[in-house]
């Protein structure tokens, strides 16, 4: 994998994270931002080229040869658009344009987000979610105390989403946000809460859950770990890399699931920097935690594909 070809990626995912038609200086700097964390030392402007117009698919397609780029583009840019739980038409026609510019065959990342809309819903925020019936932590020796069903339910969750981590597939990790919005569509419920996506969604992303870059960075750091650390210098990768995502991934959820079961307890009058304390607080929580749970969460996850995993869901 080549700097050119690897820049390339980033310029597609770029196009990915503005296919719905939204495009900012912001977006633009935190997807620069992530493209550095990569290692790509001057990202600006093929960036910059992406989010004018002056970069077309099938320019930056021609640039790819090899079939491994031109599956880890379309891969990245199936991640990127699904970077708030699920594709728009515009997403979707994006997707389509891209594969046939790369002459791929797209049935097996076809399949993998069926899977995902079987298992949370055509639209991730419409089902309640049933208990994965997951041991819950009481480690008399810690400071843990026992919690109360529900809480047993959010635990179930992260430890979920987490093991999605660890599965060897490689888009997996698309799965967790669905997962995400879907647990905060039931916390609503079960206040009485009566919320459409948009609500799900603008919750989600005050605790800076689910952008376009941040999906970008994960899925990339995910892929090319194993293949080209040394190009993009100190990433993780391997198995060292999927257990960091997994830690990450459950204080999320864990402290996304409290912070809004507060949040609509208490008929959402909380402000976003109370809500920012209190996930802040939780994800603390929760990475204390995850030493006690980590046995678990892999034993969830091994020998599984993504469709096993999920369907733990509807058992």
């Amino acid at each position: 994998m080549t700097t050119e070809e690897i820049e390339t990626i980033i310029a597609l995912a770029t196009l990915a994270a503005i296919a719905d038609g939204l495009q900012d200086d912001a977006e633009q700097g935190r997807v620069v931002e992530a493209a550095r964390s990569l290692g790509l030392l001057a990202p600006e402007t093929i960036i910059a080229q992406a989010m004018s117009g002056a970069l077309s698919i099938h320019a930056l397609a021609a640039r790819l040869h090899s079939d491994e780029a031109k599956r880890l583009a379309h891969d990245t840019a199936t991640a990127v658009c699904h970077a708030n739980g699920w594709i728009n038409p515009s997403e979707g026609k994006f997707l389509h344009d891209l594969a046939d510019a790369l002459q791929l065959d797209t049935a097996a990342t076809d399949h993998v987000i069926a899977d995902i809309n079987r298992a949370v819903g055509d639209h991730p925020a419409r089902a309640a979610t049933p208990s994965l019936g997951v041991p819950v932590v009481n480690d008399a020796s810690s400071e843990v105390v026992a919690p109360a069903p529900f809480d047993d339910h959010i635990l179930d969750q992260a430890m979920l989403t987490a093991a999605l981590e660890l599965l060897p597939d490689r888009l997996a990790n698309l799965g967790i946000l669905p997962l995400q919005l879907r647990l905060v569509h039931h916390i609503g419920q079960r206040h009485g809460q009566q919320l459409d996506t948009k609500q799900v969604t603008d919750l989600v992303a005050t605790f800076g859950l689910g952008a376009a870059a941040q999906v970008l960075e994960k899925v990339v750091r995910r892929a090319f770990g194993g293949m080209a650390s040394g190009l993009l210098g100190g990433l993780l990768g391997g198995s060292a890399g999927m257990a960091s995502g997994a830690a990450v991934t459950f204080a999320s959820t864990y402290a996304l699931g409290h912070a809004a079961d507060r949040y609509y307890a208490q008929e959402r009058s909380l402000s976003s920097a109370d809500l920012k304390t209190l996930f802040t607080r939780f994800r603390a929580d929760a990475v204390t935690m995850f030493p006690r749970v980590e046995a678990r969460i892999g034993a969830l996850a091994r020998g599984r594909s993504l469709d096993s995993l999920l369907r733990t869901l509807t058992r």
